[in-house]
């Protein structure tokens, strides 16, 4: 079965994006977005979200099954609807996104959304599973996939009452052990629920994890 994960994005906008748009900024990603390069946003969002973000990543890219010549890892953006992870972005179109606002309200978000789910829609085919990784209790992610996607539109159970960090931890365990959540439909679901008993204390080595993280994404890409 042909299965794509849609992952929520990183914010964008506040203290911890002011220390990649501070042009003194000395640490290697901030520099070289000023220096012109262009870098994954994947890079760029995992600074910005951390452990969460790189749960999500980690996650979709060891059970994306993807039709050929089709993305299986897709980020929501604020103005360029839905963008490969592996695609790269310069500081100019990072500051975009952060002048653009996730709302239903702005067309500038939704019209691209709209656009990129209704053209993955015609590629993944009727029987795939969509899974949205993110907030799954916020209609600016829920609503507007769910008008095109419809019953493909899923999400992990496992997501329900439990905060970013703890999904975030919750996906690097799966993606670690290589054992899938649990899917269900979006539509029609029940979002919010009692808070699952706290996960076992793990300690995260920061270096470690950046290892791993980038030998699972370079061994998915090939």
């Amino acid at each position: 079965m042909n299965r794509i994960f849609i992952l929520s994005p990183a914010r964008t906008s506040g203290e911890r994006a002011d220390l990649i748009y501070n042009p003194g900024a000395r640490f290697d990603l901030a520099r070289r977005l000023h220096r012109g390069e262009a870098l994954p946003i994947r890079d760029i969002f995992s600074f910005l979200s951390g452990l969460y973000f790189r749960g999500k990543v980690a996650y979709a890219k060891t059970f994306a099954s993807p039709p050929a010549r089709l993305a299986g890892t897709l980020v929501i953006t604020s103005n360029q609807g839905l963008v490969d992870v592996d695609q790269t972005v310069t500081l100019d179109e990072l500051r975009a996104f952060s002048q653009s606002e996730i709302d239903l309200k702005n067309p500038e978000y939704v019209e691209p959304l709209q656009r990129a789910a209704k053209r993955i829609a015609r590629k993944v085919g009727r029987d795939a599973e969509v899974v949205l990784l993110g907030s799954i209790s916020t209609k600016k992610y829920v609503d507007p996939l769910l008008k095109v996607f419809g019953e493909r539109l899923r999400f992990p159970l496992e997501f329900v009452g439990r905060g970013d960090m703890s999904r975030g931890s919750l996906l690097l365990r799966h993606a670690l052990a290589k054992t899938e959540l649990t899917y269900a439909p979006l539509g029609g679901a029940t979002l919010r629920g009692k808070r699952p008993p706290r996960l076992e204390p793990r300690r995260w080595n920061s270096q470690e994890l950046r290892v791993w993280f980038d030998s699972c994404v370079k061994a998915v890409n090939g």
